[in-house]
């Protein structure tokens, strides 16, 4: 589950370059229809998560902060996209997701015991 749930997020990354990229290119088309798959992404992404949060015997304060921040790295990755299609500043949103995307990041990897670095 862990490893889905990884694989999910690396794609949603990678297509959310894709699409900001299509996006400043002015090929609006291509990149909602890439939008549209990281939306799909983003459902799969909670999916795993919640499923990685119920396979848990005692959820630690630390889970839910984690789960917090990944849902404001998805509500980020959105907001950015959204702000560029409609040629708005996205500055604010990029120092929240880089930000969240680290802390999310270090309470995934190093802090919380259920990693697929931890066996």
């Amino acid at each position: 589950m862990i490893h889905g749930h990884i694989t999910a997020w690396i794609l949603a990354l990678i297509l959310f370059f894709v699409a900001l990229s299509l996006y400043k290119s002015g090929k609006a088309k291509g990149a909602k229809i890439v939008h549209m798959i990281i939306r799909v992404l983003y459902l799969l992404i909670i999916a795993t998560g919640i499923g990685l949060l119920f396979k848990l015997s005692n959820i630690d304060v630390w889970y839910i902060l984690k789960s917090i921040v990944g849902l404001w790295v998805i509500g980020t990755l959105e907001m950015i996209l959204s702000r560029v299609a409609n040629n708005r500043r996205t500055s604010v949103f990029w120092i929240q997701f880089v930000v969240a995307f680290l802390l999310v990041l270090y309470l995934g990897f190093v802090k919380l015991p259920m990693s697929f670095l931890h066996p």
